[in-house]
Parts: structure tokens; sequence; C-alpha cells
């Protein structure tokens, strides 16, 4: 079968490898469908702990089952299906244990042909999704969801605020709040992005490039203050997300692609009790809660760009620059 290989650093080969064999307790999938996530981009610019070489990255996928290992119930076979990425997440809710991983770094991921993953990772494709947008769920979707309802407790009516929006996992979360009935406003350095954002269901946005653009909230966003906000990027600016925190406030952070902030203004936050909640990816059970969320609002994925894995550089490319929205898509 054909697989993308990273051999070194910025270096993406599609070769020809040995389709895999399942192990117990493990099926073959047969990939229609796969997709990026800025950890695969991080993975090929060599900045991802625990990188050996040949890696063979992606961590989304969606296919159909074609082979079972020892001990799977043969009602698998021929299943259309949706990879749950999160592996080994252990016993607590509370956070991931010692043996969590993530598809595609160490084990082999998505982007290739076929991929035989352990049967208890699988989840039935929901049936209102083509492939592509069944591809683009898994990674993104649960971590939004964890960050939205494991962590933040999100409640219908609501306000919240979603950073850097054009991004997967911020584009479940404007799909996910708006589902629960909140009002959700977004910020991105790009007005095109806003306006598609708008056009999701978003009340409003703003370019946090702008000087002083947080002085604007309190005058478009009715009440001021929101109930939640959703961040990835950290560094410089940071404490401005602190200051548009409602009293009681929840601000949860799946990323740092900034850095970490210069300031931190302690008395605000415990002088108006905000919480700072960090959250990874999700567990089975927020897995499962997260694809019956999606099947039972009928959410669409949003897919930005789909390229045949022979063009799998121009899909990184795509990313690293940060000309998409929505999820980057990769048919294999």
């Amino acid at each position: 079968m054909q697989a993308l290989q990273l051999t070194a650093i910025n270096q993406l080969t599609v070769v020809d490898v040995p389709a895999p064999v399942p192990a117990a307790g493990e099926a073959v999938i047969r990939l229609q469908a796969a997709a990026l996530n800025h950890r695969d981009l991080w993975i090929k610019l060599g900045q991802y702990a625990g990188l050996k070489y040949p890696a063979q990255p992606g961590s989304d996928g969606a296919g159909v089952v074609t082979a079972l290992g020892a001990g799977v119930e043969a009602a698998w076979l021929g299943r259309e299906v949706v990879i749950n990425p999160s592996f080994g997440w252990g016993p607590s809710e509370a956070t991931q244990g010692s043996e969590f991983s993530i598809l595609g770094l160490p084990r082999a991921g998505t982007l290739a042909q076929q991929i035989a993953v352990p049967v208890a990772q699988l989840a039935a494709k929901p049936a209102h999704l083509s492939w592509n947008e069944a591809a683009a769920l898994p990674l993104a979707g649960l971590t939004a969801y964890r960050a939205l309802f494991a962590r933040a407790h999100l409640r219908a009516g609501e306000k919240v605020l979603i950073s850097g929006v054009g991004g997967g996992v911020a584009l479940f979360a404007l799909q996910f709040a708006l589902a629960q009935g909140a009002e959700v406003w977004v910020t991105s350095s790009s007005p095109d992005k806003i306006a598609r954002a708008v056009g999701l269901g978003a009340q409003g946005g703003f370019d946090y490039t702008v000087d002083g653009w947080t002085t604007h909230v309190a005058a478009r966003v009715p009440g001021g203050g929101f109930d939640v906000i959703v961040d990835s990027a950290g560094g410089v600016g940071f404490e401005h997300l602190i200051d548009l925190a409602a009293p009681g406030g929840r601000i949860v952070l799946f990323g740092a692609t900034r850095g970490n902030p210069p300031l931190l203004p302690m008395r605000k936050v415990f002088w108006r009790n905000i919480s700072l909640l960090g959250t990874t990816m999700g567990s089975p059970a927020d897995w499962r809660a997260m694809m019956e969320f999606v099947a039972l609002h009928r959410t669409v994925p949003v897919v930005s760009d789909v390229f045949p894995l022979s063009h799998a550089g121009e899909a990184f490319d795509l990313m690293e620059r940060g000309g998409q929205f929505g999820k980057i898509v990769i048919t294999p």
C-alpha cells in the first residue's frame, strides 16, 4: 500500500510499505479520507517530542473495516467507521494517564491507504456525514467537545469567545457552542474568517491585531464579559482574555502556539473568581458523548480543502501558512 512517510525534518515522501496485519483485538481500516491537525505540522517541522524516523503521521481518519484480528466479532467486517485518535487515556476522567498517546506518533498514522487499530478505537461513521466530513471530525471535534463541556461546563444562554477562528478545534467549538444554545463571538487576524464565522452563526468578531481591540467588546457585546473563553494561543495578549472574562468566567486552554504569556494578572484572576482550565484531547466517555452530540445536532464539520495523498506536501504548506478555514482533508 501507499503511505506518507516523514524521513527527516520537512522531508515528506509517498512510499510503498507493507499492508498492515491486524493483531489480536485489532481491525484493518481501508481509509477513505484522512485529515491534518497542527500536530502533524509540528511533527513535520521536528517540533514534537519523541519523534523518530521514518514516521507516518496522521491522527484523523474514516474508512471501511476490511480485516479482523483474533477475538474481534465478525460483525465488524464491512462497517463504515471513524477512528478515535485518543489512545490509552487511563482510568481517570479528570486527566489522561501515563500510557496516553495520540494516533500518528509513535504508532503509524492515517496518512496511508490502510491502518490497523484496536477495534475499541472505532465508532460508526455518522450517517449524515460524507467521508471527508467524517475524517475531519475526530481529533479536533474531541478536543473542542471536552474543552466546552467536560472542562468549562458550558450552559445554554452563556456568552462564549473563541480565539483564532478558522482552525479545526476553534470551528468545532463554534459549532458545538451554538448547538448548545450559547451566544458565540470570535477573534481572528482575518476579517474574511470572521465574516465566515458569522455566516456559521457567530454574533460577530474582533481583529486581535488592531490596537485596542478589546475596548470595542463592551460596546458590541450586551452585558460585557464572556462566561467561557476558548484559547489555543497564549503568548502576548493572553492577559486581554482575562480582562474579557466575566466574573466567575472560565478560560479553557488547549494549546500555546504563541508561547507562554509574559504577564498573568493574578489579582484579577482571584478577585474575579476566574478559572483557568487546561484540557487535552478527551477520554473514551468524552468520545462517545461527542459522537452522540454530533449525531443529535447533525453537526457537519467544515472542510477547507481536499488533496490527494500524492499532493500531501501542498496540504501541509497550506496549514503552515494558516490559509485554511476548517479542516484540511487528504484522500488516500
